[in-house]
């Protein structure tokens, strides 16, 4: 009886602010995810007052394009922001007809390996991406198709690396909560179950670190041509062998410590 009156309550916690689900559990990382993507989600009104007011105005024969592109950015800054948040309140979309069988262990293995081994490199992958989308964008001033359009458009894809910055801390937090809930969080055990992450975080900072020691040394290349340099071609292995190392050495500390 207890035990249904504590789900009911939880299902009522779901409705009414999904970000209090699981709060014991949450660490810094998960507040900021929260409090940020309550802030932003202010934008869904935001939205619909906007949407409503366009189509009134098209009514009318005012159609003002910069409201339509305003909808775009609005719902492009909340899109993104909801991405963290479902992370954090565990509220995304998952076929669990197998997975909600299961126990808490085997399902905690589940969701770190999904998150160390997929997720994770993913959002380290749209971060470098959009960096760069977000770099030529305000390079070249870049504004809307139309006219009449919202013009400084480099804002709203200057926020995109942030807002994946945002759904990296949620997805990194919810790895280490699961991670935790069949074993000790130890370094050995982070490198193991995130590996292709640590791999990719090292490669492309190795990557960068290469690109602007070529490019500060060597005042005549080109920089267009400077990845095409042979030592890009061994950095990802480069990368690997730095983390298997890594690796390495916390198993053996933490084999010393056991000792």
């Amino acid at each position: 009886m207890a035990q249904d009156a504590s789900d009911a309550v939880e299902e009522i916690i779901k409705i009414s602010d999904p970000g209090e689900v699981g709060r014991e559990e949450h660490t810094i990382l998960d507040r900021i995810v929260v409090n940020v993507s309550n802030v932003i989600a202010w934008g869904l009104p935001l939205l619909m007052a906007v949407i409503v007011a366009q189509v009134i105005l098209r009514g009318t024969g005012n159609n003002q394009a910069w409201m339509d592109d305003l909808q775009w950015w609005i719902y492009g800054f909340v899109l993104l922001a909801a991405f963290g948040y479902s992370i954090v309140t565990d509220s995304h979309v998952r076929v669990d007809v197998l997975h909600q069988h299961f126990s808490k262990e085997r399902k905690a293995r589940i969701e770190a390996t999904a998150f160390g081994w997929m997720l994770l490199p993913f959002i380290v992958m749209m971060v470098d991406i959009m960096s760069h989308y977000a770099f030529a964008s305000i390079s070249s001033r870049e504004g809307s198709d139309s006219p009449n359009g919202l013009h400084n458009l480099y804002i709203l894809k200057s926020a995109m690396p942030i807002l994946f910055v945002l759904a990296g801390l949620a997805a990194w937090a919810a790895f280490l909560r699961n991670l935790k809930r069949f074993g000790e969080d130890t370094w050995a055990r982070r490198l193991i179950w995130a590996f292709p992450t640590f791999v990719f975080i090292v490669w492309r900072l190795v990557h960068y670190v290469a690109y602007w020691f070529i490019y500060l040394t060597n005042s005549e290349i080109n920089p267009r041509r400077i990845t095409r340099e042979p030592i890009f071609e061994w950095l990802l292995y480069a990368a690997f062998a730095a983390v298997v190392v890594w690796l390495v050495l916390a198993l053996l500390k933490r084999r010393g410590g056991n000792a």
